[in-house]
């Protein structure tokens, strides 16, 4: 579906809707408890729709940060690779989509409003929406499953600062629990993980070693979060769930000062590491985004397959959480046990569940400033 809108501050015209109405409440079978919310909003990193977007976009993305121009352009030529156009944002949409239809069916049924960090449709007009719709308690769903500073608070920070010139008429918005051990988040990735390394020649989960990968954060901001700690879990019970007992956690998109420590190994450091011990197929999991966008596309399926080619290494990669059904029945049951307050918090593994509200004090900012959002789009 798309549907074009004209954004207010910019008169431009955006391919994507940043509402979707919930089914009306005169459909047979929608008896539901009361909700403590008037709305769910879906908010994510966003990415350029055209090669024309691709420097505003990465422009947003750094603003305020010091990071040289040189670097800038040499991400954005990663975007003009693949046409300019990041695919997060069709991403985003058929998840929203499947969750639209799931909210639908099993409740509660609230409309869907979505608002991305960088690029349009813009946090800030959701929320202008959201207040012209007298929307005044919205549950928030981030595409992030783990905990640290950009992946969890800094997403809380610019909704605030989205809502805040709205003043009395601004929603309040809370965020849902991170996912890294919730079984509708485990299990997706432990088929597409099965999946990958099938597709290998004579590959079994006892003879394929698994690259788990996630986005390299600076190591102040990680020793601040339980990043690594529900990183380290999900790929546990992955590997667990497939019975693959040679695995490591990697890490990947690197986009801080070489001066500044960011967790580490470099997938592709790892893969010549593996080379040299005479490894000759592997699987790469990108455990810690939840689909197949521009990090993915580039980081994975480019610079690392290239490496692996060159090495003479078969490479798998697995696929992300996406729109399995598994997955998105997830994302409905957290909104549900928020705005039903349901007494269970599933989770599986050697950690509970996460909070359902941050602490005041979680997750801080990293000590020194850095572009610690990488390029998720």
């Amino acid at each position: 579906m798309h549907i074009a809108r004209t954004d207010s501050s910019s008169d431009r015209s955006i391919p994507y809707p940043s509402l979707f109405p919930a089914a009306t409440v005169s459909e047979p079978g929608c008896d539901e408890p009361a909700s403590a919310y008037d709305a769910v909003l879906f908010v994510s990193f966003g990415g350029p729709d055209g090669p024309d977007d691709v420097l505003p976009f990465l422009e947003n993305v750094l603003r305020g940060r010091n990071v040289p121009r040189e670097r800038m352009l040499e991400v954005a030529e990663h975007y003009q690779h693949f046409g300019g156009k990041s695919p997060i944002n069709d991403q985003n949409l058929a998840l929203i989509e499947a969750l639209r239809g799931e909210l639908d069916r099993r409740g509660p049924r609230l409309p869907i409003y979505w608002g991305n960090r960088n690029w349009h449709p813009m946090l800030g007009d959701t929320l202008q929406q959201m207040a012209d719709a007298g929307i005044r308690r919205a549950i928030a769903f981030v595409t992030s499953g783990f905990s640290c500073y950009s992946g969890c608070r800094q997403y809380r920070e610019n909704i605030a600062a989205a809502a805040a010139p709205l003043d009395d008429r601004r929603p309040t918005v809370d965020k849902i629990r991170v996912f890294f051990n919730h079984p509708g988040f485990v299990n997706p990735m432990a088929e597409n993980l099965r999946r990958a390394i099938d597709s290998l020649p004579d590959g079994k989960p006892d003879n394929t070693p698994v690259l788990f990968t996630a986005h390299s954060i600076p190591v102040s901001m990680a020793d601040t979060s339980k990043y690594v700690l529900q990183l380290q879990e999900s790929c546990r019970l992955v590997a667990e769930a497939v019975g693959v007992s040679d695995w490591k956690l990697v890490f990947q998109s690197r986009s801080g000062p070489p001066t500044q420590p960011w967790l580490e190994p470099d997938i592709c450091d790892e893969i010549r590491v593996r080379h040299e011990s005479g490894c000759r197929r592997l699987v790469i999991a990108p455990i810690g985004f939840v689909s197949d966008h521009m990090e993915v596309l580039y980081d994975l399926d480019t610079e690392a397959a290239d490496l692996c080619r060159t090495l003479g290494i078969a490479m798998a990669r697995a696929a992300t959480a996406g729109t399995a059904p598994e997955f998105v029945a997830m994302i409905r049951d957290l909104i549900a046990e928020r705005a039903w307050n349901l007494p269970d918090r599933p989770a599986i593994g050697q950690l509970p569940a996460s909070h359902d509200v941050c602490p005041v004090d979680c997750c801080p900012a990293p000590q020194r400033p850095a572009m610690a959002g990488g390029r998720p789009g």
